[in-house]
């Protein structure tokens, strides 16, 4: 038997971050501007990385990595809220709504991933610098990325195949500027246990596990670092970790809070700019990674 949406819903209506319309110009400059400087930002990464032998290292090739899915993550959800501001339109079919759910869900977890894959790098070339070159091979770097994808891939299929089973209302109207599964799961006129569990287990399994890796890469790096007797050594290792360390804590205090505050009297206009931090502003501040280490 196949997934069926039984009341034939065609769109849904994204209400964005303001209903104001003298705000709109605003918003569209604003947001045009930032999603301009994160894709040439990360761009100039990727051809950085790529053209200069000294940067054909494990760290750097994460980083182009990163610099990648940064790109794709917020290509998910600017340039529908920018065509919908343009035209005045606040529409998005329901097929589109499914397919930006599934790449915003697996960018997600891929960023996810990969700082937790740069956190064990850090990790390494710190605490194990002897050894570093040999253990971080290629094929081990090639390996993680990989297991990264596939992980990713899987928990974005799972949970937007579960969404062509729930069945919706009259209420099409989506209090954010892209289809964010918590809140289309609200609309739902069906019972969304299955969809919530999933979800909440999804989110605990892979952004707990991945919290947990990366405060104990850097507790082994704090311990490591503070060992260390020459001053220039530890201001080395620290600020090699510092933007790395930034970015980590926006993106999961923001994650964090929207996410567990869909549980209680959190307004949906407040998660939505809460929103913008994690899949706006994190990807934007990716390129601080190559200042900060050069």
């Amino acid at each position: 038997m196949e997934p069926v949406n039984d009341t034939q819903i065609s769109e849904f209506l994204l209400l964005g971050l303001s209903n104001e319309p003298e705000l709109q110009p605003l918003i569209y400059g604003l947001f045009l501007s930032t999603y301009l400087t994160t894709v040439f930002g990360n761009l100039l990464i990727i051809l950085a990385v790529s053209l200069d032998p000294h940067l054909h290292t494990p760290m750097y090739f994460f980083l182009s990595n990163l610099s990648f899915v940064d790109i794709c993550f917020i290509s998910t959800t600017i340039p529908k809220m920018l065509n919908n501001i343009q035209t005045q339109s606040k529409v998005i079919t329901y097929e589109v709504c499914i397919t930006q759910i599934y790449f915003f869900l697996f960018f997600a977890a891929l960023e996810n991933f990969l700082l937790t894959v740069m956190a064990y790098d850090r990790f390494m070339a710190i605490c194990q610098p002897l050894h570093y070159m040999v253990i971080m091979n290629s094929r081990l770097c090639g390996l993680l990325v990989l297991v990264s994808w596939v992980m990713s891939a899987l928990n974005s299929l799972s949970q937007s195949l579960m969404m062509l089973w729930l069945s919706f209302c009259t209420d099409v109207e989506i209090p954010h500027f892209f289809c964010e599964i918590n809140q289309v799961v609200r609309l739902a006129c069906s019972d969304t246990f299955l969809n919530d569990m999933v979800m909440y287990f999804a989110a605990g399994m892979l952004g707990g596990a991945s919290l947990t890796g990366i405060l104990y890469s850097y507790s082994k790096i704090v311990s490591s670092v503070r060992g260390m007797s020459s001053a220039h050594g530890k201001y080395k290792a620290f600020s090699t970790c510092a933007s790395h360390l930034s970015i980590v804590s926006l993106f999961y205090c923001t994650i964090l809070g929207v996410y567990l505050s869909s549980t209680g009297t959190y307004s949906s206009h407040s998660s939505a700019i809460a929103s913008v931090m994690y899949t706006v502003v994190t990807p934007m501040l990716n390129p601080l990674h190559l200042q900060s280490q050069k």
